[in-house]
């Protein structure tokens, strides 16, 4: 059978999930022709700049512009309106992709990005395609523009995602909760007193792991001077190198300071809290590796959501201020059943087989 993993690399979570799903089946599905594809090379320069540099722009920069569009496209009287001028923006736009999902006739299409699932569903609807779609939601909420009518299966992180879609129209038979696939190193078992040893770090300290994406943005700098004197804090300023030469020189008490990583799981697995931005597939992450979240610059929208949906679960605190966040972590530290208690609630939640589950619908 042939398989199309297809994403749109704009924000780093939807390609990631992608390629979880890619590795886990090109590693246990012999049996299929896998191609892995983003869909923006195949768009105009036009289209490829407003994702490329336009989505990244707003939400670091204007972040009140990037919600108030948000709520344009989900609140009901405005929707439609704008979702049939963006239909017909996407189709010509991406007619390149259009005409490589028709040419290749693939007999899956596993789709992690909005974009991808309405244009493969459409053409499903016109009958120019066969391939049965299926559409991985990368957040705990829902957005509208997920829904797509030739979409056969959507795969999603909890029953609150399974409740929206419920409410969108979405037939029940449709949803499948399974959880965001993830990569497998953060399910596999790691030493915590080998890691401690190889970070320079001491293992039964209590440990806070401050991490925010790959522009390392948000009061990093104000968290890791308030925790320093309290415990130990593994602070990733991932591509800000400019934070990372600051905090070098400034050498905080118990602040270890990383640039950019690509062991996250490791970093995770020798600390007890971690303090990040709650997008969807960092979220599927940190349930797997069973850390208790404290969610900060959350992009209005999907990741205000997520930190909501993530709270009404019991899992996850969303502060408003640096002194919040020292005593939230001051009394997970001190108050042990209190942080049992969460981390049996993060247990609960976690789905860390996602991926396998997504292969065993390939049939």
């Amino acid at each position: 059978m042939k398989v199309l993993i297809t994403y749109v690399s704009a924000g780093a979570g939807h390609r990631k999930v992608a390629e979880a799903v890619y590795d886990y089946l090109k590693d246990n599905r012999q049996d299929l022709n896998l191609q892995l594809v983003d869909a923006l090379p195949f768009t105009n320069s036009l289209f490829r700049f407003c994702y490329n540099r336009g989505y990244p722009f707003l939400v670091h920069h204007a972040t009140w512009l990037w919600g108030f569009f948000f709520w344009m496209t989900e609140f009901s009287l405005t929707r439609q309106f704008i979702r049939r001028i963006s239909s017909i923006t996407n189709y010509f736009s991406c007619r390149k992709f259009v005409q490589y999902l028709e040419n290749e006739n693939f007999d899956f299409i596993i789709s992690t990005h909005f974009l991808n699932s309405e244009l493969a569903a459409n053409l499903k609807l016109k009958n120019k395609i066969k391939a049965k779609l299926i559409t991985v939601i990368t957040d705990f909420g829902v957005h509208p523009f997920w829904l797509s009518r030739g979409t056969d299966i959507y795969i999603v992180a909890s029953g609150v995602t399974k409740d929206a879609l419920l409410k969108l129209g979405v037939a029940a038979g449709k949803i499948m909760i399974s959880g965001i696939p993830f990569n497998p190193h953060f399910i596999r078992t790691q030493d915590r007193n080998l890691l401690a040893a190889k970070f320079g770090i001491e293992s039964k300290k209590f440990t806070v792991l401050v991490m925010t994406g790959s522009f390392g943005s948000g009061p990093l700098e104000e968290i890791a001077r308030s925790l320093g004197s309290d415990v130990q804090v593994l602070l990733v300023c991932a591509k800000n190198k400019l934070l990372l030469d600051r905090l070098q020189k400034k050498d905080y008490k118990n602040v270890r300071v990383f640039g950019f990583v690509d062991n996250v799981e490791e970093l995770m697995a020798v600390s007890d809290v971690i303090i990040t931005k709650p997008g969807g597939s960092s979220i599927a992450e940190l349930l797997a590796m069973g850390l208790v979240p404290i969610f900060i610059t959350a992009i209005p929208g999907q990741e205000e959501n997520n930190a909501r949906i993530l709270a009404a679960y019991g899992v996850g605190f969303i502060p408003g201020n640096i002194k919040q966040i020292k005593k939230l972590v001051l009394n997970l530290k001190n108050y042990p059943q209190k942080y049992q208690d969460l981390k049996n609630n993060i247990m609960a939640l976690a789905k860390p087989f996602a991926c396998r589950e997504i292969a065993n619908v390939i049939r």
